[in-house]
């Protein structure tokens, strides 16, 4: 059964869809998507506000962000019930990675984001530097579109509207057809706290309503989500001369090196794999485990999955939910059927919950897999745990750098040296040593992948000035001359610069001042 339905489309391309929770897949509402006029009417509106916005000081935009993390903190149950509702993930899931995340986020930009973007003064190199002053200005972009993702509708939405907001632009929103709701309570959130009408919208719909947003005159689009959408993402604004971060999902790989803490890492490896329900763009896919350690760290694993609890009777006990979209049932199902076909070894899981009535898969294991299978090159985006004994380390290495993806990943030695080496040689985004990917739970670190995992960074100091034009502005030093390199041109005044550049290049002495 599908979690939408469209009802009817009405005039103007309206589609009306029902939707389900996939929890037990009873109806949850109606979604009415935006169409082309509707998008070109918020990015319209989002103009016009924009322009006062960005003549608010950081401080002055940095107490409505403030304002919201009340308002978030006040409402925490709300949305998690919300979230709940629409993606069936376990409760502890949607606290940590919705509001614990969102909650950071707030803090985090409107305390640092003057500090990140304040004007720098850039000492100009050589000779010009003597004469002229360089100053870079962070100028906002002006109307961002940011496009949701499913697996993370409220926090994919908030964080990079923060970091947009913050920077002096306005945003349009636009959600996932499956998760509307949660995604709708940002504009909710930010109108509560005051934030000027306009500033942040959320226009609801599918593909469609999205394609319609990256063709609306944007400044911007901020795209999470598939890689065959993500190339469409990127064509239209390529077309449009306007840039574009796409973050695109992956298949990590993590590396069990054989003088790993094994508890740790088998807890590692479960909390990567099926935090989320496994529908975590960094979640541990392809697990990589050292010879003399396989069978041990294989045990740990085993024992610590079938402990998982998994269903609604479980409240706050909760650890892994349903699975959040029929969609994604059918691609975690073909994967984990090509892999048993092909030879894998079942060790635990592999088929639907018999005992729930809604999209639940349980937690599965997986050994004897291989690199040609479907569930190795592809995003499964599930709760399962692929486990592959290498020979070496070099192996490992080779085989985790044996793949299309690239966004994350991560290697488990009590040697941090040996584990920092191992990091630095993986074909991926980012990396974490003797962690799950936390990376993007640190504002700090600029998020994004390599190769097919994406386009350009978000968060911390790279993300925020992606919402920006860095803008540089020189100066004279001490005041103004006629210009010396100006017309009228001269055999003298080439012959001038000859020698400057014979005693900038050549000299000793002139080598100091280049």
């Amino acid at each position: 059964m599908s979690l939408y339905d469209i009802l009817e489309e009405q005039e103007q391309s309206h589609r009306i869809l029902k939707l389900r929770s996939p929890v037990n897949l009873e109806p949850i509402g109606t979604l009415t998507c935006a169409n082309q006029h509707d998008v070109s009417h918020a990015v319209k509106k989002a103009r016009k506000a924009q322009k006062d916005w960005a003549k608010l000081s950081f401080s002055q935009r940095a107490v409505y962000i403030q304002k919201a993390l009340q308002i978030l903190l006040d409402r925490q149950e709300e949305i998690v019930d919300t979230v709940v509702k629409e993606t069936g993930k376990a409760r502890t899931d949607a606290y940590n990675l919705e509001i614990f995340a969102a909650g950071d986020s707030l803090h985090y930009y409107s305390r640092k984001t003057a500090k990140i973007l304040k004007p720098v003064k850039k000492r100009i190199h050589g000779m010009l530097g003597l004469i002229k002053q360089l100053r870079i200005v962070y100028k906002p972009l002006g109307v961002c579109g940011i496009i949701v993702p499913w697996n993370g509708p409220f926090i994919l939405a908030i964080n990079p509207a923060i970091q947009a907001m913050m920077a002096g632009n306005s945003v349009v929103i636009k959600s996932s057809e499956v998760t509307p709701f949660s995604t709708g309570l940002v504009e909710d959130i930010f109108r509560e706290a005051g934030v000027p009408e306009g500033v942040c919208q959320v226009v609801q719909g599918d593909g469609q309503t999205g394609a319609y947003l990256c063709e609306a005159g944007v400044d911007k689009i901020s795209f999470t989500g598939s890689i065959a959408t993500g190339r469409r993402v990127a064509e239209s604004c390529a077309r449009q001369l306007i840039p574009c971060t796409l973050e695109l999902g992956g298949n990590d790989a993590m590396i069990v090196c054989e003088d790993a803490d094994l508890d740790r890492a088998a807890s590692g490896a479960v909390i990567g794999a099926c935090m989320n329900t496994g529908h975590f763009c960094c979640g541990t896919e392809r697990i990589y485990v050292h010879k003399d350690v396989y069978e041990t760290f294989l045990d740990k694993v085993k024992i610590r999955v079938k402990q998982l609890k998994q269903g609604p009777e479980h409240g706050a006990d909760e650890d892994v939910g349903a699975v959040f979209w029929d969609r994604q049932m059918t691609i975690i199902e073909d994967h984990v059927n090509d892999a048993v076909i092909n030879g894998a070894h079942v060790v635990c899981g592999a088929r639907r919950n018999p005992e729930l009535e809604g999209l639940y898969y349980e937690p599965t294991v997986l050994t004897d897999v291989r690199h040609d299978m479907k569930i190795m090159k592809e995003e499964t985006f599930g709760p399962i745990l692929c486990l592959q004994k290498v020979d070496s380390v070099e192996e490992a290495i080779t085989l985790a750098n044996d793949s299309p993806y690239g966004l994350n990943g991560n290697v488990w030695t009590k040697d941090k040296k040996k584990g920092f080496e191992i990091a630095q040689r993986i074909e991926t985004g980012s990396m974490c040593i003797n962690d799950m990917a936390v990376t993007y739970g640190a504002p700090e670190a600029p998020f994004g992948g390599v190769k097919s995992s994406g386009i350009g960074q978000v968060n911390g100091e790279v993300g925020l000035k992606g919402y920006c034009h860095a803008m540089p502005i020189i100066t004279d030093r001490f005041g103004g001359k006629e210009m010396q390199s100006g017309y009228p041109y001269t055999a003298e005044k080439v012959d001038g610069l000859k020698k400057v550049m014979n005693f900038l290049w050549r000299n000793p002495i002139g080598r100091l001042f280049s």
